[in-house]
């Protein structure tokens, strides 16, 4: 314990005072060479990796690939994944490297709709507000992918509902895994179908089936929906993303703007009239003879060779 020594104060000096004094440790001697130094350290902290992103994007070859990645809430969209998806769509459109786009999702669920969960907090709403949402949403996103000058191929891996649904049944050609279920779910929450779904279903299977789709909500097996012509082919789970693939490189190995044109024809033929039809098919057809990939197939169909298309 410390040692206290009292100190007398000499003649005319002030009051007495205490001094502490510590009694001496022991002396730290320096580690020996090669000896092991034993002080006790923290353990290193793992590295804690990133959360996956909402919304995977690789460009492989010429084929974007744009995946669904929130597969513990069946990939229902939310405001950022659907802004998201917006950008990937019309970033397609403008590079000249991606030639094919194949849109699909992680895990047991396609897409489960909007994620009604993680919107803010609904407070007073007047006149204009909800219309202005659905305008700037999903019909922005439908929109994206209608609009997108490169195919677009969907792989549905799994649930397809209400939004998840439409995003389908925009794209261009569409697989499905033989566990997919296409649902028109508005109808159990009170709402009619957003997201272009009385647009595009009366168009792909006649509006008295899409009335019977709408009215009831009732899940679609993939075989069903391959029945109605809402998908192109249906393939075991394991097999989808092979046929996606190959679908895909087939796309981007095509003349790229004749596509882009053919799709546009065809997206525009159901509202217009046949002398409109007409006169854009002409106009199309003239747009197309300037590319090199026309010329090209031209060319190779007199000297009996398989064309070369680059998309230019």
């Amino acid at each position: 314990m410390p040692l206290t020594r009292v100190c007398r104060p000499a003649a005319g000096r002030g009051p007495t005072r205490a001094t502490r004094l510590r009694a001496p440790g022991p002396e730290r001697l320096p580690r020996p060479e090669g000896a092991a130094d034993r002080t006790k350290r923290s353990p290193p902290v793992p590295d804690t990796p990133d959360p996956q992103p909402p919304v995977l994007h690789t460009v492989d070859g010429n084929v974007s690939w744009i995946t669904l990645n929130r597969p513990e809430a069946m990939n229902a969209l939310t405001p950022g994944q659907r802004d998201h998806l917006i950008e990937l769509f019309d970033a397609a459109s403008a590079d000249h490297g991606v030639r094919a786009v194949v849109l699909t999702a992680t895990g047991r669920g396609f897409c489960a709709g909007a994620d009604l969960r993680g919107g803010p907090e609904a407070g007073e709403r007047v006149a204009g507000d909800v219309a202005r949402l659905v305008r700037l949403g999903a019909q922005r996103l439908i929109t994206a992918v209608l609009d997108c000058e490169k195919p677009v191929v969907a792989a549905v891996n799994g649930t397809a509902a209400g939004i998840g649904a439409h995003l389908a049944y925009a794209c261009d050609l569409v697989l499905a895994a033989d566990s997919a279920r296409f649902i028109e779910v508005f109808v159990r929450r009170g709402l009619v179908p957003d997201g272009g779904g009385a647009y595009l279903l009366p168009r792909l299977v006649g509006p008295r089936r899409a009335k019977e789709l709408m009215f009831f909500g009732d899940a679609l097996t993939a075989a069903d929906a391959e029945r109605l012509g809402l998908v192109n082919r249906v393939v075991p789970d394991d097999e989808l993303e092979k046929t996606a693939r190959s679908w895909a490189e087939r796309l981007a190995a095509g003349p790229t703007r004749s596509l882009a044109l053919t799709k546009q024809l065809v997206n525009a033929s159901l509202d217009t009239d046949r002398a409109t039809a007409l006169a854009a098919e002409a106009a199309a057809q003239e747009i197309t003879m300037t590319t090199a990939d026309a010329r090209d197939g031209v060319r190779a169909f007199v000297e009996r060779r398989a064309p070369g298309f680059h998309g230019r």
